[in-house]
């Protein structure tokens, strides 16, 4: 499990497509999982928590494109 410190986008977004599968944690919103490159939505999931996770997945396609 990775644990960050701090929410950007951008290098989250490179630790799960490098991983592919594992979990992950950011303070101030939560653990998260992560399948095939992209993360997923907790099982009692908030606003909060679908923001992050298309905010995150967006960043991984973008990251791919450019790949």
């Amino acid at each position: 499990m990775r644990m960050f410190k701090h929410y950007v986008p951008q290098m989250i977004a490179k630790h799960v497509s490098r991983l592919f599968r594992g979990r992950i944690y950011i303070d101030g919103r939560g653990g998260y999982e992560f399948q095939n490159g992209q993360l997923l939505v907790p099982i009692k999931a908030q606003q909060h928590h679908f923001q992050t996770v298309k905010e995150i997945n967006s960043e991984i396609r973008r990251l791919k494109e450019y790949a």
